[in-house]
């Protein structure tokens, strides 16, 4: 695992566009495969449910098309960490197919930008306080290995 992208033991092999632009797809099929009433059952103890996951991954995007946009104007900038649980605290309410509707429309628009931008700024990079010098590339390749993490969490339960 790397320091720049720690999900980077997540993918799997597949082009990070192939991963990138199926997980709406993918998380489309996990209410049927986990059942509604499961839905805002933690996982395990301690863990988000599966509404809380989608959730969380819509705002992953915000957050990853945020870095995406300032490493392309600025030179060097600084990229803002954030809590997730934090976040997370704000999820009560939100239905898995909202947040699935804002992480397909956000998801759409970053992966415009990416195609938009690619393979010339792959190398652009920002500063993150926890993570380094982290490139453009690092980020698509961070979401990409994020996607697969919950995914796998997800199916994995639906499987339960």
């Amino acid at each position: 695992m790397s320091k720049e992208n720690p999900y980077d033991k997540y993918l799997d092999g597949r082009s990070l566009e192939n991963i990138l632009s199926s997980t709406s797809s993918a998380l489309a099929s996990v209410p049927t495969a986990i059942g509604g009433a499961r839905h805002s059952m933690p996982i395990a103890p301690g863990k988000w449910s599966p509404s809380q996951i989608v959730s969380h991954l819509a705002d992953c995007e915000v957050a990853f098309g945020w870095r995406l946009r300032q490493i392309l104007a600025e030179d060097l900038p600084v990229l803002q960490p954030f809590d997730q649980d934090k976040w997370a605290a704000h999820y009560g309410g939100i239905t898995a197919a909202s947040a699935l509707d804002a992480f397909t429309a956000l998801r759409a628009w970053n992966l415009q930008l990416i195609k938009t931008a690619m393979p010339g700024s792959a190398s652009r990079a920002g500063t993150h306080p926890e993570r380094g010098q982290i490139t453009f590339q690092t980020i698509i390749e961070t979401m990409a290995g994020h996607d697969l993490n919950h995914l796998s969490q997800l199916t994995k339960f639906a499987g339960e």
